[in-house]
């Protein structure tokens, strides 16, 4: 067998997701895929109530779509503004005194979460447009460099693994499944 079926594939999720370039310039590449992980984030949350995005994994766990979202807008921002960017602005749903707030406090509004993450994904954009890939920020954890190379595979990451996260969680909350 040389072929599967149109039946046997993942259903895709329906709405506005741009399409990942198959051959492009690395920086296309780059964007684009990271892109396609927030624009597939966004949709797996798509049409749920509050509740249904606080709504808890399994115990002990705190992870939840809610805190999902908040902990991606406090990455962005995070990664791209503070220390890639070097700008002086505090960090989201975190301090020394409660470093899991992100994830521990789900009782903010969801639709305040939604325009912070994507202020914060809007300004990630423009910090990426304005560089280099060869670009460096500094590690506020070490002091290491990082390229901006470097920066955009790992928020890849980032997010892919929290785009998994979300396919359990939005299972658990309704059924619906696909990539």
């Amino acid at each position: 067998m040389d072929t599967i079926p149109e039946e046997n594939y993942s259903v895709d999720w329906s709405g506005d997701r741009p399409k990942m370039p198959r051959t492009a310039s690395e920086r296309e590449t780059l964007t684009s895929v990271l892109d396609w992980h927030r624009h597939t984030f966004e949709l797996k949350c798509q049409g749920l109530t509050p509740e249904q995005m606080a709504l808890r994994s399994v115990d002990p766990s705190t992870l939840s779509l809610h805190g999902l979202l908040r902990h991606l807008t406090g990455v962005e921002r995070w990664w791209f503004r503070i220390q890639f960017a070097g700008e002086d602005v505090p960090m989201l749903y975190y301090s020394d005194e409660w470093p899991e707030q992100d994830f521990d406090d789900t009782g903010g509004d969801v639709e305040a979460a939604w325009a912070a993450w994507r202020e914060e994904c809007a300004r990630s954009r423009e910090i990426v447009a304005a560089a280099s890939l060869d670009d460096v920020g500094k590690s506020r954890r070490d002091g290491e460099p990082f390229s901006l190379r470097w920066l955009l595979a790992n928020h890849i990451a980032e997010y892919a693994r929290h785009d998994g996260h979300a396919d359990l969680l939005r299972e658990r909350i309704d059924g619906r499944t696909g990539r």
